[in-house]
Parts: structure tokens; sequence; C-alpha cells
């Protein structure tokens, strides 16, 4: 039973290279490179941004502007053909093809939609047109919008009460730094006796800067 053994293994051995090999030759066999180009069926003419998809294994490829694709499958492998505006198409490659290499024409159909009837009917009158079209309410476009967001009023309104950015507030602790080195050693003046501090007053009083949030 030993020497049978030994025999059946030796055989094994000297034949598993031509099985590999004879694997191998059907794996590269089976193996096909397609290319071709999609167009469309009325009026042959060239279909871009087709998604090319091979079923089931999560892979596929897109056509160029030109309507020109390259995929590589095996023989018996379902290619889907899908785009924008046109009816999906399936192709299954034959599993009987010769070679590694195979170009093919892929024509699709517009896939036309239809929607639900719109029908335009005019006012009555040309009264209740002119009434309708006084009393309408107009949008802002974005010029009157941006023109709204700068007014001086609503720009002063959003620097009182809108936080200070990190920029902002690093200019502010600088400044006052500066200000407190500038008077080292030495008394602050007092801005009351100052006829430019109350000029300054005067006119942030009338701009109404002191106002409350309330009047915004």
């Amino acid at each position: 039973m030993r020497k049978i053994s030994s025999y059946i293994l030796l055989f094994f051995f000297l034949l598993f290279p031509f099985l590999l090999k004879a694997q191998i030759t059907q794996f590269r066999d089976s193996i096909i490179q397609i290319s071709g180009i999609t167009m469309t069926a009325d009026s042959l003419r060239a279909i871009p941004a087709v998604s090319i998809v091979v079923q089931g294994q999560g892979r596929g490829t897109i056509s160029n502007s030109q309507g020109v694709f390259s995929i590589v499958a095996f023989k018996g492998d379902t290619l889907s053909f899908s785009a924008i505006g046109f009816k999906k198409k399936i192709y299954q490659i034959p599993t009987d093809l010769q070679g590694n290499n195979f170009s093919m024409i892929q024509l699709m159909v517009e896939d036309t939609t239809y929607l639900p009837v719109t029908i335009i009917k005019p006012y009555p009158t040309r009264e209740e047109f002119e009434k309708a079209f006084i009393s309408g309410d107009i949008p802002d476009d974005a010029y009157e919008i941006a023109r709204k967001n700068t007014q001086a009023a609503h720009m002063r309104a959003l620097a009182r009460y809108m936080p200070v950015d990190g920029r902002e507030a690093a200019n502010m602790y600088m400044q006052k730094q500066s200000q407190s080195l500038y008077y080292a050693g030495q008394q602050t003046p007092q801005n009351i006796f100052n006829p430019l501090a109350w000029a300054q007053f005067i006119q942030a009083w009338k701009r109404g800067d002191f106002k409350r949030k309330d009047d915004y």
C-alpha cells in the first residue's frame, strides 16, 4: 500500500505543472478586452459619458467625449450600458469568442419622458391682469439684496452687535497694549476736557450709536 501511495503522489507531482499550465491557459483564454463605441440608434451620433458596468462585480468604465470605451471582462459576463436620457442596454459577452480582443458598437435608444398636460390660461380682462400685476409681490434680485445688506444703518447694526473674530480681537488687544505702554510712567490724560473727544461723542450721538438693540 505504501508503494502504491508513493506512486500516486509521484504521478500527481509529475502532472501538477501540466494541470497548472492548463488552468492558467484556460484563465487567460477566458479574459477578453472589449473595445467599442456608444452611438444613438436613429442618427448614429456618438454618446459621451455612458456608464459601462460589469454586473455582479462592481467595476466598470465611462465612455469618453467621442463615445469610445474599453473594458476588461471575462467571457460570459454581462455588461450594462446606461446614460441619462437613454434606455438601459444589457449585453452578454459570448463564451465562444475567439481570442482576447473584441470590438463592438452599442446602439442606444433615447428615453422619451412624457410630462402631464399643462394648460395656460390668460386673465379674463385687462383690468384683472393690471390689478394682479400691480399687487404682485416681486422677490428681490441679487442686486437689491446686496444693496440692502450694504446700507449704512444695517452695517452699523451688524458692527455693533456681532462678535469680533480672532483677528479683530488680536488687533484690539494690541491697541490697548500700545496705549498702556504709551502712557507708561505718567498719568493717563482725561478726555472730559478734550474738545475733539466731545466732537466725536456728539457725532456718535447723532448717528444713533448709543441706541438700544430694540430700536433695530
